[in-house]
C-alpha cells in the first residue's frame, strides 16, 4: 500500500501542476492580473467558456476516480485512494499556482473552488486545510495500520 500511496501522491503532483498552468494561460488569455481573485474570472468568462471549464473540472475528477479505482482492491481502498490522490491534488494545485505567478497571493484570497453543479466560492485557506487534514488522517491511518 505504501508504494501505492507514493506514485498516487505523485500523480496528484504532477496533476496539480498541469492544471495549474492551464489555469495560468487561462487567466492570461482573459487579461486577468495575476493578484486578481479567481472569483472575478467567472464574470470575464463568456457562458461557452464557462461551460467549457465545467468539462475541464469534471474530466479532473473522473481521472482521480478512474485511478482510485484501478488501483484500489476493495471499496475502502478505492476511496481512500480517491481521498489521498484528490487531497495532493489540489494540495499541490495552490502551490503549482504561488511557485508559477505569486498567487494566491495570501490565505484569505477568494478561490472558486468548483464549478459543478454551481459555483463553490471560498478562501484558500479552506481547500488548502481539508486537503492537509486528509493526508495527515490517511498517513496516520496508515501508519496505525488501520488501513
Amino acid at each position: 500500500m505504501l508504494l501505492k500511496l507514493c506514485l498516487l501522491a505523485l500523480f496528484g503532483i504532477a496533476m496539480a501542476h498541469l492544471e495549474g498552468v492551464v489555469v495560468v494561460y487561462l487567466r492570461k488569455a482573459l487579461g486577468m492580473l495575476d493578484s486578481e481573485s479567481n472569483k472575478e474570472s467567472l464574470e470575464k468568462l463568456t457562458r461557452q467558456y464557462l461551460g467549457i471549464e465545467m468539462t475541464r473540472e469534471a474530466a479532473t475528477i473522473i481521472m482521480l476516480v478512474v485511478i482510485a479505482y484501478l488501483v484500489g482492491d476493495s471499496w475502502l481502498e478505492k476511496g481512500i485512494y480517491f481521498l489521498w490522490t484528490f487531497a495532493f491534488w489540489d494540495l499541490f494545485y495552490y502551490l503549482s499556482l504561488y511557485i508559477l505567478i505569486k498567487w494566491p497571493p495570501t490565505f484569505k484570497t477568494i478561490d472558486v473552488l468548483f464549478l459543478i453543479p454551481v459555483p463553490w466560492i471560498a478562501p484558500v485557506w479552506f481547500p488548502i486545510g481539508v486537503s492537509s487534514l486528509t493526508i495527515i488522517t490517511i498517513a496516520i491511518l496508515y501508519l496505525l495500520q488501520i488501513i
